[in-house]
């Protein structure tokens, strides 16, 4: 087996076993209420391609190579899953999308009504940095990641991104605010999933690295965004395992451009992330690489 193939075992693994650890690691809330302790938890045991934690360890994986070592940033690499998690369930409320399905399941205000869809939101929205808080990990260096984790997760990214989605509605946006919309909706939690590997492996790493992920995150941002809005027009929900259609009077790069001109936009976007991919190590580049092919 080569070199390569032992490396990418290695990642498979990690993320295997993170998978796995967001099982165990469902807090406990004593609370005589009914049902929110099982509400709390349950989108993210619905499953989800868990792509922010990936990236995040793609990075740990490819500086990292004692597996023990790698399981210490797990909570990160949980945060980035809750903080994601909440979004989606805020982001499928009637007041925003009004979606039905989310993972092959019944959206949670469906199943527990929107009063307690949005408060398990507010929780995993303040969770999320809770579990950094737990990692063992310097103090100095989990203030940073809550740092940027709230920036690009709140009113510098993707609060501020779906505060201009929704207003905007049934008012059409120019190439360049629609670019800007999304880079701070999709793109700025991602590319921060990425800083976040690099800030954790330090020294490690070139010195280059974190702003060169964060870069490169905004590009990948791009990349997903405009796939998701083909997807939307394209699949049925029983293909995406989540609701679609939605998107008719939202500024998306398919209402835009037309679904032919998005089709060649996600490619050429896709040749310009591998060729960015190509600057990396090549162990990391390996590992994003295979993230990439995943969402071809």
């Amino acid at each position: 087996m080569c070199v390569c193939e032992n490396a990418l075992d290695f990642y498979t693994q990690v993320c295997e076993e993170f998978n796995s650890y967001v099982f165990r690691a469902k807090p406990p809330i004593e609370t005589f209420h009914p049902f929110f302790e099982k509400a709390f938890w349950e989108m993210l045991e619905n499953g989800g391609k868990r792509f922010r934690p990936k990236l995040f360890l793609a990075v740990l994986c490819a500086f990292e190579h004692d597996i023990e070592a790698v399981r210490i940033s797990f909570p990160v690499a949980l945060a980035l899953e809750v903080l994601h998690t909440y979004s989606l369930i805020h982001d499928d409320l009637p007041c925003m999308d009004n979606a039905s399905l989310r993972r092959g399941h019944p959206t949670l205000h469906k199943t527990y009504g929107v009063t307690t869809a949005t408060l398990v939101g507010d929780g995993l929205n303040t969770y999320a940095f809770y579990c950094i808080t737990q990692a063992c990990l310097d103090s100095t260096l989990k203030v940073q990641l809550i740092a940027l984790l709230a920036m690009c997760g709140g009113i510098g990214g993707m609060v501020l991104g779906q505060a201009l989605d929704c207003y905007f509605e049934h008012k059409a946006l120019n190439c360049q605010e629609l670019e800007t919309l999304h880079t701070l909706k999709t793109a700025q939690l991602i590319a921060a999933s990425l800083k976040m590997g690099a800030l954790v492996v330090g020294d490690r790493a070139p010195s280059n690295l974190p702003q060169a992920l964060f870069d490169f995150g905004i590009q990948l941002g791009l990349f997903f965004q405009v796939r998701d809005d083909i997807i939307d027009r394209t699949q049925s929900p029983a293909q995406s395992g989540k609701s679609t259609q939605l998107d008719t009077f939202k500024n998306n790069y398919v209402n835009l451009l037309g679904l032919p001109q998005a089709k060649t936009y996600l490619q050429e976007l896709k040749v310009n992330l591998l060729k960015t991919l190509a600057t990396f190590p090549s162990t990391l580049a390996l590992y994003l690489q295979t993230l990439l092919k995943e969402l071809a």
